[in-house]
């Protein structure tokens, strides 16, 4: 990352504190309480500043002429303007400027959740209701994480210095994962065998992407398999949403039923998915075994089902994400002689997940959301 000078502090800051201005938030949801809960949900962790509170779209709009904002947390059933009419006001106004989605966890929450990020919001959070905020330790944990994760990623892209290291008391939450560091990336050669099965694993800004992939690839003869970090119900509406927007046969995975070509299988929330050979039938597997990489479902014990069902007749795709989860399972996968391919670092949100695979050594190629599709279809329809 290249060195930039630190900006003034922000007004408050304690100085001597650290070298770079803590990463500055506006909250936008038209009650205060859950304002001011989000507020001190985020300030608890001294790398955040809620520098704008506000009630409304039009509100938010106003004060991103006021205010250098670099993550807006955005509600979605606002009066004046809602944050569905706000959203594409924003990201004209800031191109580059994350939106995180704060939505409830229904199917209502999920399917317009789903909406705001074709939009162009990079990630959401699914909220409990006002009276469990101050006791829901899993969403305050998942607000932090994405909040830090989206404004390093920005600050890096951008070559800006992120807030030094600061002391921090105990029980406070720990710092996100840092973005993969750009380094030269060596490619492997790309088997010559036509794969059997595809696979792709996403987050932070995987559902967009995941659509321009999906839409680009048209039908293939393989089954693919989709591990995308969402929620129960989330994943539902993922599932109709690639249907609808590319005429796919797609659907979450039920456990027990056979893998088939021509067909998407979508890991359910809270589910891990993979794959058992069965005879000369390959069926899913659904399970509540423990997360991995914090995460069910997750990426990597699909990956590992895969090299153990396919062998080295694998392709898979690791799209945008934060962290690393895919990497061990690229890993047994490359170890197998299939081949893993990942979202270059331009198109990503975050360049977390892709990032980790590319820098390791896995890939066989790296490209932009846009060529992935061409790309995998070509190889998907090569001669057995």
């Amino acid at each position: 990352m290249t060195t930039a000078a630190a900006p003034s502090p922000v007004a408050g800051m304690r100085p001597g504190i650290r070298s770079a201005a803590p990463f500055r938030i506006m909250v936008v949801d038209d009650s205060a309480v859950i304002r001011g809960l989000l507020t001190r949900s985020l300030e608890a962790d001294p790398d955040l500043a809620v520098v704008a509170s506000v009630g409304d779209g039009q509100q938010a709009i106003n004060a991103l002429q006021r205010h250098d904002i670099e993550i807006v947390i955005l509600d979605i059933e606002m009066p004046v303007m809602d944050g569905l009419t706000a959203l594409p006001k924003i990201i004209a106004m800031k191109p580059g400027l994350p939106v995180l989605i704060a939505s409830t966890l229904t199917m209502r929450g999920a399917t317009v959740s789903l909406k705001a990020l074709s939009l162009g919001a990079a990630d959401y959070v699914t909220k409990p209701g006002s009276s469990a905020l101050t006791t829901a330790e899993d969403f305050k944990r998942e607000l932090l994480g994405k909040v830090k994760g989206l404004a390093q990623a920005r600050r890096h892209a951008r070559g800006e210095p992120m807030p030094s290291p600061a002391k921090r008391g105990e029980g406070a939450p720990a710092p996100a994962p840092l973005p993969v560091r750009p380094g030269e990336i060596k490619l492997r050669p790309m088997p010559i065998e036509r794969p059997d099965v595809v696979a792709i694993g996403s987050s932070t800004g995987g559902p967009q992407a995941l659509f321009r992939l999906l839409k680009a690839l048209g039908p293939i003869k393989q089954p693919l398999l989709i591990t995308q970090h969402m929620p129960a119900t989330f994943t539902t509406i993922l599932a109709e949403h690639i249907v609808r927007l590319t005429g796919l046969a797609a659907a979450e995975g039920v456990d027990g039923e056979p893998v088939v070509g021509s067909r998407v299988y979508i890991a359910p929330g809270d589910y891990h998915m993979t794959v058992e050979a069965q005879g000369t039938e390959r069926r899913l597997q659904l399970s509540k075994g423990p997360p991995e990489n914090f995460c069910r479902p997750s990426v990597d014990p699909m990956l590992r089902s895969l090299t153990q069902a396919y062998g080295r007749r694998v392709l898979c795709a690791i799209l945008t994400g934060m962290g690393s989860d895919g990497l061990k399972g690229a890993q047994a996968l490359v170890a197998a002689g299939a081949a893993v391919v990942a979202q270059d670092e331009k198109s990503s949100i975050v360049w977390g997940m892709p990032g980790a695979v590319a820098t390791a050594g896995l890939c066989s190629a790296v490209l932009s959301i846009d060529e992935l599709g061409p790309f995998i279809a070509k190889i998907a329809g090569r001669v057995a």
